[in-house]
């Protein structure tokens, strides 16, 4: 039995793939240009980071594991990074590589395995609060067996206190002395 998707649903989805894809995107593109691959072109990198939404919309159905964000992300740097290399500006060496492959791959890794670990450890406390949020209140079902309607409360009075004035007297006993006694001399 399949049942259509709520809006609640759907707002989930898309909060999620947003997240996804903005991290992903934001990352490989300063990791990018910091590796020295170049600058990344904004309109590629908002383009870019569309259709990783698309995508990422279209399989985050439900709850993912660590290993399955980690795939997601590494394939996403990969893409990203691929896209980024062959539309940055700039000239290419005769060798067809316009950066050194190891150091950008290196860091195009590092930052995949890190922002997987980040966006799992935030997919976990969603989903810990999602089911937190409908789990079942056992003090809630207590008082829902209460009558509805309370007793009316009892008016306590009003006594004013007794206080006392003790002005001018002084309480010899409250003042300590430390240190050695005073001499007199």
């Amino acid at each position: 039995m399949s049942c259509a998707p709520s809006a609640a649903s759907a707002v989930l989805r898309l909060s999620r793939a947003v997240v996804f894809a903005t991290a992903c995107g934001a990352v490989s593109a300063a990791g990018h240009a910091l590796a020295g691959g170049g600058r990344v072109p904004l309109g590629a990198c908002l383009a870019a980071v569309l259709a990783v939404l698309a995508l990422a919309y279209a399989i985050n159905g439900r709850e993912r594991g660590p290993a399955a964000v980690l795939a997601a992300t590494v394939v996403t740097q990969t893409a990203l990074h691929q896209l980024f290399d062959r539309l940055a500006p700039g000239d290419v060496t005769a060798s067809g590589h316009g950066h050194p492959a190891p150091g950008m791959a290196l860091v195009h890794l590092t930052l995949a395995a890190l922002t997987a670990w980040w966006l799992h450890r935030g997919e976990s406390a969603l989903w810990l609060m999602i089911r937190l949020y409908g789990a079942p209140r056992p003090a809630i079902r207590l008082f829902t067996a209460l009558p509805a309607v309370a007793a009316r409360p009892v008016p306590v009075p009003i006594v004013p206190c007794d206080a006392r004035v003790l002005a001018g007297r002084t309480v010899s006993a409250a003042i300590s002395r430390r240190g050695p006694p005073v001499q007199v001399a």
